[in-house]
């Protein structure tokens, strides 16, 4: 079996194409409804809502494979959990100056808001950049260049104010960001792999814990467990682990050439999921903003077999060409992910004020939105050519 398996790259590439344009969708009008997040008092399910847990399902696809490569270099289980925790900790305070940028009061603050998102994104570029022989430009040292970046960082820290102008605060948690929730199940889940290994009934059995684990933070059936002890919302781990489940599947059985049994292993899986899901929805209801378990598990099943279908299209049939334009969403995500936070910025003072309003209303609207996400995905490919590409 191929150390790289393609349709794990092409499904975190179509991921993230997704991710891009369902965040576009703010900046349109009558929007078809199915496409966008349902609020948090509706039992529904948009296509944003899918979004992200099937990003979290991607990290879990990766987690077996990306330890078992850290060992085959030599480490040992300590050496695995501090680039662990180095990895995390990186998603965390991303997450948490992004989510922060969200309740920015731009009239207690020195800088323009604008000016403060686009410094904190060249923040993490220094310090989280893959530069390469470890310098930039083929001379500056890459310390230099990551102490200048938490330089930036820590001045973009001390001048930040948010809430109400009569009563402003400092930084929070909040929900911890997208980026700082993908940190924390992406720690747990790692952790608990480098301890479990590919001993897939245990796997099972803390999975099946992660959603009693929601379940409680839901209604407190659990008794006198308490509800932070994951620190983020269970349905996270859930979700990743649920990506851990397929990844040792789709070793175990590719290891012995037994495709129809590994694709057999995840409809099955996706069945127990979408079951479940739907027959507890009278319960709780599907809600991403609640992070219920019956979307939790809904969006495992969708996630299992869409990847299983990528899997059959790009590993089994070896049909990829399709996805080359996709390439750069795949390996270089994380800078993929951070494009925007440089492009809205500049857009809203530049091109927003001549774009015409059919532009961004309805069909022509939604074609604006893929065009931009692809444009992404092309912006993301020139700055691999001048090596700046995240990785943490």
């Amino acid at each position: 079996m191929n150390n790289r398996i393609a349709s794990i790259d092409i499904f975190r590439a179509l991921t993230m194409l997704l991710m891009i344009f369902v965040n576009d969708l703010w900046s349109l009008s009558e929007v078809p409804e199915w496409m966008g997040h349902k609020a948090g008092n509706e039992d529904g399910l948009g296509l944003a809502d899918v979004v992200f847990p099937a990003f979290l399902f991607i990290v879990g696809l990766s987690v077996p494979m990306a330890i078992k490569a850290r060992r085959a270099k030599g480490e040992n289980n300590t050496e695995v959990i501090i680039h662990i925790a180095k990895r995390s900790l990186a998603l965390i305070v991303m997450g948490v100056m992004m989510v922060n940028l969200e309740s920015i009061n731009k009239e207690l603050i020195p800088i323009p808001k604008q000016a403060w998102q686009i410094l904190m994104a060249i923040g993490f570029i220094l310090i989280w950049n893959n530069y390469k022989d470890k310098n930039a430009f083929g001379k500056v040292p890459e310390w230099v260049m990551q102490v200048a970046g938490i330089g930036i960082l820590i001045a973009l820290c001390a001048i930040y104010k948010g809430g109400p102008t009569d009563n402003p605060v400092w930084m929070k948690t909040h929900w911890w960001g997208i980026l700082g929730l993908i940190g924390w199940a992406y720690l747990f889940c790692s952790v608990i792999y480098v301890f479990v290994g590919d001993r897939i009934v245990i796997i099972s059995a803390i999975l099946v814990a992660f959603y009693l684990f929601n379940i409680h933070q839901m209604n407190g059936l659990l008794g006198g467990v308490p509800k932070g002890l994951l620190v983020v919302n269970a349905s996270n781990h859930a979700s990743v682990l649920s990506g851990v489940w397929v990844s040792l599947m789709l070793t175990y059985f590719g290891q012995k050439n037994k495709l129809s049994l590994f694709l057999t292993a995840c409809l099955a899986f996706a069945v127990v999921s979408l079951a479940f899901g739907f027959i507890t929805r009278p319960e709780w209801g599907i809600s991403k903003i609640r992070a219920t378990p019956s979307w939790t598990a809904i969006c495992a099943g969708i996630s299992t077999i869409s990847f299983s279908l990528v899997y059959l299209i790009a590993d089994v049939w070896k049909k990829t060409s399709w996805a080359g334009f996709l390439a750069p969403a795949g390996r270089s995500t994380l800078t993929c992910y951070l494009v925007p936070y440089w492009f809205y910025p500049i857009f809203m003072v530049t091109i927003a004020a001549w774009l015409p309003n059919f532009a961004t209303v309805g069909v022509v609207g939604l074609v604006k939105t893929l065009l931009f996400s692809l444009l992404v995905i092309y912006i993301t490919s020139l700055l691999e050519k001048v090596n700046i590409r995240l990785k943490v």
